[in-house]
């Protein structure tokens, strides 16, 4: 009688993972689940028929603007740091980590792919990495940027109903973001020393990191022009996912002001920031249902809207499957 080897364990990491992964979807699950209990299933199924397709059209065109929009800042960044990379290869690159953002469970693999993609150019990883970062933070204050904007336009219409964001914290948080950021593009070298307590873990490798991470900012303080350029790329990207969402507004017939979707679009994309849910899923909607429900619209409406524009996202990010699947081909030699 033989016996069979016993079943491989799975690594701790690999099981902190798993468990992680669980919960974060255990949390969409009952968040989705909740508030498809408190609305009319059939009523926000008749509306999604109802959607006119013309808009719809109109939604993802606005859509893939903002992808070129995007790559457009992430090129700059990368001008800035005389990495030289073909458009082409960036669009394709980002069309790529936009599907991985969409339907991996979680938004670093896009960011990877980007990385991945540019470290060859830019002829260290460290300063790849540094540059996608860089994107990511200017994106997040122009973000904020926007949200400030649209509800301090909210709070100045005569008959809106008060929004439940007040304009002085965001413009609080937008002020806080450049104070905190600023001094990494005006003093380099001061994040050198703030990041030299790390090289006791491995002095050559981590020093060598800082190194590439301080000199990638003083390219970016010698070229101030590209990083006003960019935050106003960023503005320009915050602006076009908000009037994505009014063209799926006009889809889907749900009368909201386009203020306020100022400022809960760029909300509900700082939300889906923290790492408690599958790419977002139940928290993006349950910010829409609390917004929208206190702005006199239904919490159908939030879902339809929040859902509608969400799978038009997913869509349009199909095509960086494609490309993922012809760069692999590509790869292997296969015809």
């Amino acid at each position: 009688m033989t016996l069979s080897p016993p079943a491989e364990q799975p690594s701790p990491r690999a099981a902190r993972r798993y468990t992680l992964l669980a919960a974060k979807l255990a949390v969409s699950v009952a968040l989705l689940a909740l508030l498809f209990s408190r609305i009319d299933a059939a009523s926000l199924w008749a509306g999604a028929r109802r959607a006119s397709p013309e808009w719809l059209v109109a939604a993802l065109a606005i859509y893939f603007v903002n992808i070129l929009a995007s790559v457009w800042r992430w090129h700059l960044l990368l001008d800035a740091q005389d990495i030289d990379v073909p458009w082409r290869t960036l669009l394709g690159s980002f069309l790529v980590a936009t599907f991985f953002n969409n339907f991996l469970p979680s938004n670093i693999g896009g960011d990877v792919m980007r990385i991945s993609d540019t470290a060859k150019a830019a002829g260290s990883k460290t300063r790849a990495t540094t540059v996608v970062l860089t994107d990511r933070v200017i994106g997040l204050i122009g973000l904020v940027f926007v949200a400030a904007t649209g509800a301090t336009m909210v709070a100045s219409l005569a008959g809106h109903v008060a929004s439940p964001i007040w304009p002085s914290w965001l413009w609080a948080g937008f002020l806080g973001a450049m104070m905190v950021t600023a001094p990494a593009v005006l003093a380099p070298s001061g994040v050198g020393r703030l990041l030299q307590p790390l090289t006791v873990f491995h002095p050559e490798w981590v020093g060598d990191r800082i190194d590439s991470v301080t000199s990638a900012l003083s390219r970016f303080r010698a070229r101030p022009s590209a990083i006003a350029r960019c935050f106003a790329g960023a503005v320009f990207v915050q602006v076009t996912v908000v009037i994505f969402y009014a063209a799926v507004s006009r889809a889907v017939h749900v009368p909201v002001v386009s203020w306020d979707l100022a400022v809960i679009v760029p909300l509900s994309f700082v939300v889906q920031m923290l790492p408690v849910s599958v790419n977002g899923f139940g928290v993006r909607e349950a910010t829409f249902s609390f917004y929208f429900t206190r702005v006199g619209l239904s919490m159908e409406s939030a879902l339809l809207m929040s859902l509608v524009a969400t799978f038009l996202a997913m869509l349009i990010s199909l095509s960086g499957a494609v490309i993922w699947f012809l760069r692999g081909h590509r790869t292997t030699g296969r015809p």
